[in-house]
C-alpha cells in the first residue's frame, strides 16, 4: 500500500513580500529549502495562521541567508506581509519506506531562521 505522508514543513514561516504581478508560487530562500529538502518547482501547501486560508502552489528558490518568503501571483491576496504561514509538503511512500520515517520540519524565528530542526 502507498499513503500519502508529510515529508517537509517549514513551521510559522514570515511573508516577508508578496507579489500579484507574478506567474505564480511561493519564493523560498534556497538555505530553508535545502534544510527540509525541498527542490525548486515542488509542489507545496501553504496555510496561512492570520486568517485560516489554504492554498497549493509550488517552489522557487529565493537568495540563500536573505529568509525571504514571497507569495506570489494570486495567492498573494490570501496574505499580508508578516503574515504568520505554515509551508506543507508531502510525497507518497510504501509501508516498507516509513518504519524510522520521519519528516524534515524547520521551526523558524520571526525572521525565518531556523531555530530548530527535525
Amino acid at each position: 500500500m502507498m499513503r500519502f505522508m508529510l515529508k517537509a514543513k517549514i513551521h510559522r514561516a514570515t511573508v516577508t513580500d508578496r507579489s500579484l504581478d507574478y506567474e505564480g508560487s511561493l519564493t523560498i530562500d534556497l538555505d530553508l529549502m535545502d534544510a527540509v529538502g525541498l527542490l525548486p518547482h515542488e509542489q507545496i501547501q501553504v496555510y496561512n495562521l492570520n486568517n485560516g486560508k489554504r492554498f497549493e502552489t509550488y517552489t522557487i528558490a529565493g537568495e540563500r541567508g536573505t529568509g525571504t518568503i514571497c507569495v506570489n501571483g494570486a495567492a498573494a491576496h490570501l496574505v499580508e506581509t508578516g503574515h504568520k504561514i505554515i509551508i506543507a509538503n508531502y510525497a507518497l511512500f510504501a509501508d516498507a519506506e516509513l518504519p524510522g520515517f520521519v519528516p524534515r520540519v524547520a521551526l523558524v524565528d520571526e525572521f525565518n531562521n531556523i531555530t530548530k530542526l527535525t
